[in-house]
């Protein structure tokens, strides 16, 4: 027969409880730092070639900055320098030139509410972009056609013969067909 005999001071406390839920906090913990860990190295695995692309970016981007650079050098010498001012203004002119008249009379024609009149037209282009001047205001484009009325009379330059309308006339049987200031039959034909 066994006699449990205890010969301290205090009563004996085993700790088996707080070492069982030390043990499976510390387990959590550290599935919870492997997840963790986990995550970081994935992050920094794809982050990986994030880096190798912006890498290869810079490359590009310094390659051509000294491309540039020897372009630039190679413009500014004297013999090329008016070649660059030719071309510059030549640039310039078929900007200028490349504006579609015909087109951009289509496109007033379905923006502008109806008896919505037209006095001038000034295109500007700005970086291949055109932008016009143009007004609405009954009273102020009274204004404007006198005023190119008066410029249109002083200027004995031009002598006004006429003016230009077209009259289109199709049967009842064409199809398709869409008046303009050219006269063309794209997809046009004549119905059954």
């Amino acid at each position: 027969m066994k006699v449990r005999l205890n010969l301290s001071t205090k009563p004996l406390h085993t700790h088996r409880r707080f070492l069982a839920l030390a043990g499976i906090v510390g387990v959590i913990a550290g599935l919870f730092f492997l997840g963790i860990g986990w995550h970081v190295y994935s992050v920094r695995k794809a982050d990986a070639a994030v880096r190798e692309k912006v890498e290869k970016l810079r490359a590009e981007m310094a390659a051509l900055e000294r491309q540039r650079g020897d372009l630039e050098q190679f413009f500014n010498q004297p013999e090329n320098a008016k070649l660059h001012e030719r071309s510059a203004f030549l640039n310039t002119l078929i900007d200028e030139q490349s504006l579609n008249w015909t087109q951009m009379f289509m496109d007033l024609e379905k923006i502008l509410p109806a008896g919505v009149r037209v006095v001038s037209i000034q295109p500007k282009h700005d970086k291949g972009i055109v932008t016009m001047a143009r007004e609405t205001d009954p009273k102020k484009r009274r204004a404007l056609i006198d005023k190119v009325q008066t410029v249109f009379y002083e200027d004995v330059g031009r002598i006004k013969l006429g003016d230009y309308f077209t009259l289109d006339v199709t049967r009842k049987e064409v199809r398709g067909f869409k008046p303009g200031p050219y006269l063309y039959f794209w997809n046009t034909w004549i119905a059954k």
